[in-house]
């Protein structure tokens, strides 16, 4: 009977932790988004004016290689800010969880 107790303890234990899993993730992804979008037209907005104003972006900068610059620029704000945000949400759920030992 304690046996089992004890597993049930475990499983909702473990439940709680992957529902917390699952909303620092997702409260990454929807910063990282916000952030690609962000990126995107500050990246879009002085590359597709230097290609209408500029004689040499406008010989060397074809469609695809503006859409590598805006979409990497885009890329890599998502990674970071989404990388960032599941770092100090479990950083805060982790503070928040740790028993306090005073002496």
């Amino acid at each position: 009977m304690a046996k089992n107790m004890a597993q049930s303890a475990t499983l909702a234990s473990l439940d709680q932790k992957l529902a917390m899993a699952k909303r620092c993730s997702h409260e990454g992804v929807v910063a990282g988004a916000k952030a690609a979008v962000v990126a995107t037209i500050a990246t879009a907005i002085p590359t597709l004016a230097s290609v209408r104003m500029l004689p040499w972006a406008r010989a060397n900068l074809n469609h695809t290689a503006q859409a590598l610059i805006i979409s990497t620029a885009a890329g890599a704000a998502y990674f970071i800010v989404a990388d960032k945000t599941v770092l100090a949400t479990a950083r805060k759920n982790s503070f928040k969880q740790a028993p306090n030992k005073e002496a």
